[in-house]
């Protein structure tokens, strides 16, 4: 009701209402493949969050508590990635299939020695749920817990962020205390929560994942403290631009179980000298054996339509690959993509075009994110 209150108009995802864009005029969306007369708006909401701070409903994740003695080691054989072996470390980590295909990705928090907080995509609870206990080993001392419903999530991000929860809370969230890629368990308006300093927005910002029923209540705090420092709402629209920016993949879209960690070029994401996990030897023998497409990221001279997935990629009269999603990017003022091409195509600054709407336009591969890509703000 506070975000409807305030023009929120919800998506779904899993059954999850969550805020796809704030008319904070009173315009309806008038649908087309086309930018359309959102444009501006979602512009704002972006502007917000790159230059003050936002705040977003995104409770719909999935949530696991993974616990005892023999968390970690489960963990490790279903996962590519090693998990932190730090108290508060943060990891990204892939779940493969025996073929090292990508089942789906997580972000795996080591609260403690014996206690690990798993999230991934609110339409994988069910299998990862499943994957997670059907992974347990005979003798193992492991127990998982599906948290999904007993947690609520705020992400508040942008340069004013820290501002902003620091007048919520008596805990020092500067870098030399609470740095990037980590959590912490704390108070943020009287309210006990988990902290995880990392978001999928590319900016200095905090996931807040507190207790269901004090979400309102959080969220209250949250947004009168930011009235001084610019705060905005922004939904999932926005989302997908400042990702796109950042060049940050999408599970079940540039993520899928069609593809490796190699074609993917997420191959930084697999500890190969841990012990065994599932798919590691699948994964190794594709990387032996080569790929037919690869994964790239780029800028594409769009008009007035930018990339949605499923684009053709052409060079010359020849089909070289599919585009797998894309956006406008505002601060950078370019329209990105990503696509799987072949790898003759794949190095940055080759060129080919996109069909898009029926038009062909010229796309260029790019060697790294548009915005920010030595992750300064992230680390600011």
């Amino acid at each position: 009701d506070k975000l409807r209150n305030q023009g929120c108009v919800s998506t779904v995802a899993f059954g999850w209402e969550r805020p796809k864009w704030f008319s904070t005029d009173g315009r309806e969306e008038d649908y087309s493949f086309r930018r359309n007369n959102l444009f501006d708006l979602i512009g704002k909401e972006c502007k917000a969050v790159r230059e003050a701070v936002g705040v977003l409903d995104l409770s719909s994740f999935a949530k696991f508590d993974v616990t005892r003695v023999d968390a970690e080691a489960h963990l490790n054989r279903l996962y590519a990635n090693r998990v932190a072996r730090k108290d508060g470390g943060i990891v990204l980590a892939h779940m493969l299939s025996p073929e090292g295909r990508i089942l789906s990705e997580s972000t795996i928090t080591r609260l403690d020695k014996d206690r690990y907080y798993v999230l991934s995509g609110a339409a994988w609870e069910i299998q990862d749920m499943d994957r997670l206990m059907a992974g347990i080993v005979d003798g193992d001392d492991v127990k998982v817990e599906n948290v999904t419903n007993a947690f609520g999530v705020l992400v508040v991000a942008g340069p004013r962020s820290r501002d902003v929860l620091a007048a919520l809370t008596d805990v020092d969230l500067t870098n030399q205390s609470f740095k990037w890629l980590t959590a912490q368990e704390i108070e943020v308006a009287g309210v006990a929560l988990r902290a995880l300093r990392i978001n999928y927005i590319g900016e200095l910002g905090w996931e807040l994942h507190t207790p269901m029923d004090r979400l309102a209540e959080l969220y209250d705090a949250v947004w009168q403290a930011g009235q001084d420092h610019g705060i905005a709402n922004f939904g999932v629209y926005a989302v997908n631009s400042l990702r796109m920016e950042k060049a940050y993949r999408s599970s079940g879209v540039e993520l899928t179980n069609e593809i490796t960690l190699i074609e993917a070029d997420m191959e930084r994401f697999m500890g190969a000298d841990k012990d065994d996990f599932i798919g590691r030897a699948a994964t190794l023998q594709r990387k032996q054996d080569g790929i037919v497409a690869q994964l790239v990221y780029g800028e594409i001279d769009a008009d007035d339509a930018d990339v949605r997935g499923g684009e053709v990629i052409w060079a010359g009269n020849e089909c070289i690959g599919v585009a797998t999603s894309g956006d406008y990017g505002y601060a950078t003022g370019k329209s990105l993509f990503f696509a799987y091409v072949e790898p003759d195509h794949a190095k940055p600054g080759a060129s080919f075009e996109i069909e898009v709407l029926g038009e062909r336009h010229s796309a260029t591969v790019l060697v790294e994110a548009a915005y920010d890509p030595a992750n300064e703000r992230l680390r600011a």
